[in-house]
């Protein structure tokens, strides 16, 4: 029998165990069309654990050793890893997305811009942490898909435009895009909490 305080805490935690029932249910596979065992959701959660360390999303109890993940968590095991349709940068992008939009409806605040300034192009190499072949490369496909638009000269030195910014992290540079993402939904994440909603206090 299913007590009220397990369904309350199913709105906030699921165990591995629930998991595997939710996603047998659902009818959700493996990208090879098999049931999704435990040892297949265990490296599921540990590639989740590692690509987004800052959400938090893995719990234990400390007095029986069991875990638990968020239900946000869960959300992205089942439409980031376990999908299908997308590739999962893709797919991860657009989790993040429809929960920063959540977050902004939730706590009635407006969108951030997340690129605030112009950056010369010798300073892209940090901040995408690619070689400069690669950056090299991918301003000249934004240039020649923009016809220079978002690059202008300054102190001599190339420059390129917050918009350039951004549609180099959204055509070329995913993986920081993405990392832009995670962080702005977490700092909604802490605003969300300070205003005393529940997120991961078990």
């Amino acid at each position: 029998m299913i007590t009220n305080t397990e369904r309350q805490m199913d709105k906030f935690y699921l165990s591995y165990e629930k998991i595997l029932y939710r996603f047998k249910v659902l009818n959700i596979k493996t990208r090879s069309g098999k049931e999704i065992t435990s040892t297949d959701l265990r490296r599921a959660i540990e590639i989740m654990i590692k690509k987004h360390p800052t959400c938090r999303w893995k719990r234990v109890t400390k007095k029986r050793n069991e875990y638990y993940i968020l239900i946000e968590g869960y959300y992205w095991l089942q439409f980031v890893y376990f999908q299908n349709e997308k590739k999962q940068i893709d797919a991860d992008i657009d989790f993040f997305i429809t929960r920063i939009k959540q977050y902004e409806e939730r706590l009635l605040v407006k969108s951030k811009c997340l690129w605030d300034r112009d950056y010369y192009t010798y300073e892209l190499e940090r901040y995408f942490k690619r070689s400069y072949e690669t950056i090299k490369k991918a301003i000249s496909k934004m240039n020649k898909i923009t016809n220079g638009h978002y690059r202008y000269k300054k102190n001599n030195q190339y420059v390129i435009s917050k918009l350039g910014m951004e549609w180099l992290c959204k055509n070329c540079f995913k993986h920081k895009y993405l990392e832009l993402l995670e962080e702005y939904k977490m700092e909604l994440t802490e605003l969300f909490m300070e205003k005393g909603y529940a997120y991961d206090n078990f």
